[in-house]
């Protein structure tokens, strides 16, 4: 996984989870979060909390399914 290709899963998509960019790219979100943070940085992507789905405020909730990254850009072709 490089740097590129985290920016280019996202723009893709449009609007992902940490959770789906960990499992797609089979890494950690330790590893994951700085280049999410590089391109935040370059204003190519903005980062998202949802707030508690089911009404509670528990926070049980897993944060890589609550983080959500969305793309800050034209979409891709």
């Amino acid at each position: 996984m490089i740097l590129s290709e985290v920016r280019e899963y996202v723009k893709e998509r449009g609007r992902v989870t940490l959770a789906d960019i960990v499992l797609h790219f089979d890494s950690d979100p330790e590893s994951v979060r700085p280049m999410l943070e590089i391109w935040i940085k370059k204003g190519k992507i903005r980062k998202e909390m949802l707030t508690s789905a089911c009404g509670s405020s528990c926070n049980a909730c897993d944060t890589a399914t609550t983080e959500i990254y969305t793309w800050n850009g034209p979409k891709a072709a």
